[in-house]
């Protein structure tokens, strides 16, 4: 690790933020590990007395007794956040907020420390009492005393002592969950708390208010997208955690898919994507993604799929190599060497596997899984090895069509098809890698890559089918073109493969087609007229923003102009729909309705659904401009 990197590390992680995966009500001071962590107990009255706790709060479970968070700002550096939710009839908002203060014990005036504010209101009368609990913790165990002192929560630590106060007097309530100091409240009105010093709700107030304020004006700066912005930023900001394993700044996909693998988990394509939504005002973040993803790279030298608590990776597959792609844009956009050489051999030896493993016919690669040891003999490591749907989820497309009754060769571990996609984005990884390469004066890798990407450009023009205006999948058993249709038939735009003629006849005959890409919500995860379509589940027609986003990309790099604002207006028209509604940001959306939460299989907070801002936000020209 590189002094740059450490030193972006203590930097970024400083400070109050919901730095803990397990509850998005759980504000956590770094580096110490102090944390504040909000619950709620209700009583009720039926038939028999009975009371239930809510301890962790998290956005997107679907159970109807579960709570329902509507997530609303977030700022990254936790200056400022607010959501409100629902449970059993209750209605309540949290907001926290930051507010400098000295240093206490005559350190010097210029030094600075964080207060941390809550404030925490009841929107409604509930049918049932509720009481709020707030209970101390030292998380990660990291060393610090907590003590219950009158009616405040204190803690020890090595260097100083903090202490949190509340605006009202606590209640005596024993029979809680609770296993560290806490305070109990009779949440029948607005409730308020303060470290460092005891401040009354008017002040508490006011400074929830200030941050806000400045929390919203960041927002401003996008416009008439100030709305778009928000969405993306707030998805990221609520997913975004610090990962105690490897001690590090990272954003899964979200916290829900943290929690059921144990810990964490960080899927390949989704946290570079998360990598870009950052770029746009948040390097730091960014290049944190980036080069932790990155550093998840197998004993074989490829990125996995997927990542998780104790060493748990996919080792038999990896995902859609678009590191390069993500690494050169945020190093147009702050033109750092040190980031692109802390990951660039690494990015390298992933696009040599590809080159090794995946070629599938000269010049074409195939999607795969190859047999390996599990480590822990878990499921996730054990299933569909070696088998067409481990192939399938290399692709990241899990169920897609494209994919239906295929065959898999066992020995050369490859799905039998020339992969259309797969091999547009493997030439754009070149072309991307290449560049790095020149910025970084190593000449010899840059003349490599140009080797290769001539290569698989070469294949990649084999499968332009005249008949058809658009390239298609070719069966490597065969040799006959596959003709189902989905957005991947339109990567190769990220390249400079397709003719200026063969670009528009693609968008001319398929993109702005109704009965396969056209319509009200866009783009299906495969053709309209497809006999899958109409199934709408996961990616069987469904709209998936990395999808769009890649397909905006090759779009804007062959100047189709109306094709690139179309797509962006629809796709920020899709984002807002279920932001505004619900405060949620979906892995995928149904494409007859434009909805995501009409189906389960689609979670409700899972950032790369930003991805459709993004499209936006760079179709304005933001991610062009400095960053704000």
């Amino acid at each position: 690790m590189s002094t740059d990197y450490k030193s972006l590390k203590n930097t970024a992680l400083r400070g109050w933020n919901t730095w803990n995966s397990r509850s998005v009500a759980c504000h956590v001071l770094l580096p110490e590990g102090f944390a504040l962590c909000l619950g709620f107990k209700e009583w009720g009255l039926g038939d028999t007395w009975f009371d239930r706790c809510l301890n962790e709060l998290l956005v997107g479970r679907f159970d109807d007794h579960e709570e329902k968070v509507h997530p609303g700002a977030h700022a990254y550096d936790g200056s400022y956040t607010d959501l409100r939710f629902t449970w059993r009839g209750a209605s309540i908002r949290i907001q926290s907020a930051t507010v400098n203060a000295p240093l206490p014990l005559g350190e010097g005036p210029e030094e600075r420390d964080t207060d941390l504010v809550l404030l925490i209101t009841p929107l409604e009368p509930t049918p049932y009492p509720v009481q709020l609990l707030v209970e101390s913790a030292m998380l990660w165990n990291r060393p610090g005393k907590l003590a219950l002192e009158g009616d405040t929560l204190a803690v020890e630590l090595p260097e100083r002592t903090i202490r949190a106060y509340p605006t009202q007097p606590p209640v005596r309530e024993l029979n809680t969950a609770a296993r560290a100091p806490f305070l109990a409240f009779d949440l029948q009105a607005e409730i308020g708390l303060s470290t460092g010093k005891r401040r009354s709700l008017d002040e508490i107030r006011a400074i929830v208010e200030a941050r806000r304020a400045e929390h919203e004006a960041r927002a401003a700066r996008y416009g008439s997208l100030a709305e778009v912005y928000a969405a993306m930023q707030s998805c990221m900001g609520w997913d975004t955690i610090y990962e105690p394993e490897k001690d590090r700044l990272v954003t899964p996909v979200s916290r829900i898919w943290n929690n059921i693998w144990g810990g964490y988990v960080l899927f390949c394509w989704d946290t570079y994507f998360a990598a870009l939504m950052a770029a746009l005002d948040n390097k730091e973040l960014a290049y944190s993604n980036a080069i932790e993803i990155t550093r998840e790279a197998t004993e074989d030298g490829f990125v996995p799929n997927f990542a998780a608590t104790r060493d748990i990776k996919s080792r038999d597959r990896s995902q859609p190599p678009v590191g390069a792609l993500t690494v050169r844009e945020l190093y147009r956009r702050y033109g750092e060497d040190w980031f692109v050489r802390e990951i660039f051999d690494d990015l390298l030896t992933w696009n040599r596997w590809w080159d090794m493993h995946r070629q599938v016919l000269s010049g074409l690669l195939a999607w795969g899984s190859q047999p390996f040891t599990p480590r822990l003999n878990a499921s996730v490591e054990t299933g569909s090895v070696n088998e067409l749907q481990g192939a399938a989820y290399e692709s990241g497309l899990d169920n897609s069509p494209m994919y239906d009754d295929l065959p898999f060769d066992t020995k050369r571990h490859l799905m039998l098809l020339a992969d259309v996609g797969l091999t547009a984005l493997y030439v754009s990884d070149c072309d991307c890698l290449s560049e790095l390469a020149d910025a970084l004066g190593r000449a010899a890798e840059a003349a490599e890559l140009r080797a290769r990407q001539v290569i698989y450009a070469e294949g990649l023009r084999s499968l332009w089918s005249e008949e058809h205006g658009i390239f298609l999948n070719k069966r490597a058993d065969t040799g006959e073109f596959e003709t189902r249709l989905s957005p991947t038939n339109f990567y190769p735009l990220l390249t400079d493969v397709p003719t200026p003629a063969q670009a528009r006849r693609m968008v001319d005959e398929h993109f702005y087609n109704p009965d396969e890409f056209w319509g009200e919500w866009i783009l299906p995860s495969i053709a309209r007229n497809d006999p899958a379509y109409p199934e709408q589940v996961y990616m069987r027609g469904k709209v998936w923003a990395p999808m769009n986003y890649l397909v905006y990309l090759g779009l804007r790099k062959h100047g189709l102009s109306d094709a690139c604002r179309d797509l962006a207006a629809k796709s920020a028209e899709l984002l807002l729909r279920e932001w505004r509604e619900h405060g949620h940001v979906h892995e995928n959306y149904t494409c007859t309705t434009g909805w995501g939460c009409d189906k389960a299989d689609s979670d409700r907070f899972y950032h790369w659904g930003g991805l459709l801002g993004l499209i936006a936000l760079t179709e304005a020209g933001f991610m062009d401009k400095p960053p704000a």
